[in-house]
């Protein structure tokens, strides 16, 4: 069907995009009928999405992956031909229908959570602009079409982090974002400028033409430029750094922990399925270009890298946070370096995988954190909480299923399969051992950091008045929450070494089922350091966090030990007061230099150009009249006397002119005559 009909998958972008534009033009006395028009919009899409991955399902001829592209001429200039369109492979196939099945509850989690607010209906125009922008960077079959609806996220996300925009630092956060996404998308711009400029085309596949195809990745490979690095090398690096930007990858990641400062929702939906998301899936996508330096290459070298310092990194900060959903912000933050992590070190599928995975266990942990916040009143300091398992029962059982699934628990959950597939990844790099050692550090304070939320939210007592009596959510609320959970869970079934189904699919063979697959010894090494991890870090977090202290000003036990890593730790290690210090002090400090030359100078001296103008037209308009104005209306003058003379002798009577006839005609004989005459 997407085939013979193209059509059909631009339904899956375009219909949430075209609801988004129709909310826009409706008043905010409409909210229902928004969130009902956004909702239906993104199910048909999810509908189409979901019929498109079983179209992928079925691996192309001869073992090649499944693809379907459309192309068209978007327009010309001079004899070159720009073209768009969408492709469908297992990549996008898999990837937007995580999106819009994930979404898809998070609006309707949103219908409930968001009811009582004035700019309801505006909210999920925002969230449908949002969803269809990444769809379209998802099935984008053109490196420009993805670069559009990149930055169409951006405008989304800014919207949405500043909903509350009232609220300062909601106003700041989005700002933030906006900007620091900002510096990436402009490495993004000129990767994108430079692949152009070698290889002439920025399609993904054009039948045989297009960039991720043999002829452009020969061209790329075989260029060199500064250095001695080859195009294709330097390319990927300006492109990574892009994705760093979107993905929040060290140092480009101060923006996603204060994106939090938005909607719950809106956390759910950029922390897991869609704009951190980008990032990651734009490394996969040209992930061929990035191949072309081979696995020890130095962009691979440096994905791998980033991605392992960010993993540890984020862990480590989110062990000195106190609010629930900034806890969980960091933990996406550390996530997505475990994807960069794989996707350097080769894994592609071990990258899709955890982030689809991924996605499932974090919308489902920043929902149920928005149903305790909403159950406590809007209190998120984790602190003043406790007791919850009791009043919130069914928030805590899918809580604890997305705890699980993210700290790694073995066998059931899916993160504890694709947290091994990133881990077989990393260890099997020819570049070292470092990522690998990196990425296992950081999954052991995983563990950790989810296990000390889970006891001072859940257990003990509550230890603040203002939360002494939490209830439980909606049905609304609580569905969503129920699919999610279940997600996480069923996932685990297509990734394991003993049906890597999942795997298979997306390189384009069939997986077969082995069930000896985990007693194999490279297996088995890397099975027990996953259960080694999750041990270690869960009976750590217990043994220091099982009796939580009655007092929600109590100092945490850590901090009581380690005051100055604690702080520091809760500081996010000085990013953002180094940024403040040593980039947007001095940037301001130019711009007061700038402001002050030109007030001093480029404005005075503006204002003497403008009084020499001056002088010169009042010189010029002198000259004018009193020379040039007067001689022309002198001679204007003169030449209509003439011409009143002239007129005077015509009188318009006949007999005048027939006198005159007359006498000259005599004057002329008696000439003639006296000429003869002689």
């Amino acid at each position: 069907m997407f085939s013979e009909n193209p059509t059909v998958l631009w339904l899956v972008p375009m219909l949430p995009l075209l609801a988004g534009a129709v909310i826009a033009f409706m008043p905010n006395r409409m909210g229902k009928p928004a969130s009902w028009l956004a909702l239906g919009a993104l199910g048909v899409s999810c509908v189409i999405a979901l019929l498109a991955l079983l179209a992928a399902l079925h691996p192309g001829g001869h073992g090649e992956v499944f693809r379907s592209v459309t192309q068209s001429t978007w327009f010309h200039f001079g004899s070159v031909e720009m073209k768009w369109g969408l492709v469908l492979d297992p990549l996008s196939a898999g990837m937007g229908a995580m999106v819009t099945f994930v979404a898809f509850w998070i609006f309707l989690y949103s219908t409930g959570y968001m009811a009582e607010e004035a700019r309801f209906g505006r909210f999920f125009g925002f969230l449908s602009l949002f969803s269809g922008a990444m769809l379209m960077v998802v099935y984008a079959n053109s490196l420009l079409l993805l670069f559009m609806a990149w930055e169409l996220v951006g405008l989304a996300s800014y919207l949405l982090i500043g909903f509350y925009y009232s609220k300062p630092s909601a106003a700041a956060a989005s700002q933030k974002a906006f900007i620091t996404t900002r510096v990436g998308d402009m490495a993004f711009f000129l990767g994108m400028i430079w692949l152009y400029g070698k290889t002439g085309t920025l399609s993904f596949y054009d039948g045989g033409n297009g960039l991720l195809e043999s002829g452009a990745l020969t061209t790329l490979a075989g260029a060199t430029t500064i250095g001695g690095f080859t195009v294709s090398a330097m390319a990927s690096l300006l492109l990574l750094v892009g994705a760093m930007g979107k993905s929040g990858q060290v140092p480009l990641h101060t923006w996603l922990p204060d994106a939090m400062e938005g909607p719950t929702p809106v956390s759910a939906l950029i922390h897991a399925a869609t704009m951190v998301a980008a990032g990651v899936f734009l490394v996969a996508r040209t992930h061929p270009i990035f191949m072309q330096s081979g696995l020890q290459g130095l962009p691979l070298t440096a994905t791998a890298w980033i991605g392992g310092i960010t993993a540890l990194y984020a862990a480590c900060v989110a062990l000195g946070q106190n609010d629930i959903k900034r806890i969980l912000a960091y933990s996406t933050v550390s996530q997505l370096g475990f994807m960069m992590v794989a996707l350097g070190t080769g894994g592609v599928p071990a990258a899709m995988f955890h982030l689809i995975a991924h996605a499932f266990f974090k919308a489902l942990l920043f929902l149920s954190a928005g149903s305790v916040i909403h159950g406590c009143h809007d209190e998120q300091d984790i602190r003043k909480m406790g007791g919850l398992r009791k009043a919130m029962p069914k928030t805590f059982v899918t809580y604890a299923v997305g705890m699980m699934a993210l700290a790694g628990f073995p066998f059931v959950f899916s993160g504890f399969w694709s947290k091994e597939a990133v881990l077989h990844s990393a260890m099997g790099w020819p570049g070292g051992y470092g990522p690998f050692a990196l990425a296992v550090c950081a999954a052991l304070l995983t563990a950790f950091y989810m296990t000390r939320q889970a006891l001072l939210v859940f257990f003990g007592k509550p230890r603040e008045p203002g939360v002494h009596h939490p209830h439980e959510s909606p049905p609304v609320i609580l569905v969503p929450l129920y699919v999610l959970a279940a997600g996480a869970v069923l996932l685990s079934l297509v990734g394991t070494p003993v049906w890597p189904w999942f795997e298979e699919w997306l390189l384009g063979a069939h997986a077969h089922f082995d069930g000896g697959a985990l007693f194999k010894p490279h297996a088995l090494v890397l099975v027990g350091i996953s259960l080694t991890i999750v041990t270690v870090g869960v009976t750590a977090s217990w043994l220091v966090y099982r009796y939580p202290s009655g007092d929600s000003r109590a100092p945490d036990p850590i901090e009581r030990k380690f005051g100055g890593l604690w702080a520091f730790l809760g500081t996010g290690m000085g990013f953002d007061a180094f940024y403040e210090k040593h980039i947007i002090s001095n940037v301001a400090r130019l711009g007061r230099a700038v402001d002050t030359a030109e007030r001093m100078f480029f404005v005075p001296l503006m204002a003497l150009a403008e009084g020499v103008i001056k002088l010169c037209g009042r010189w010029t308009g002198t000259v004018d009249e009193q020379s040039l104005n007067r001689g022309f209306n002198t001679i204007c003058a003169e030449m209509k006397n003439r011409a009143g003379t002239a007129s005077a002798s015509q009188s318009g009577r006949p007999q005048a002119y027939l006198r005159a006839i007359g006498l000259g005609t005599a004057v002329l004989l008696v000439m003639y005559f006296l000429i003869s005459a002689r």
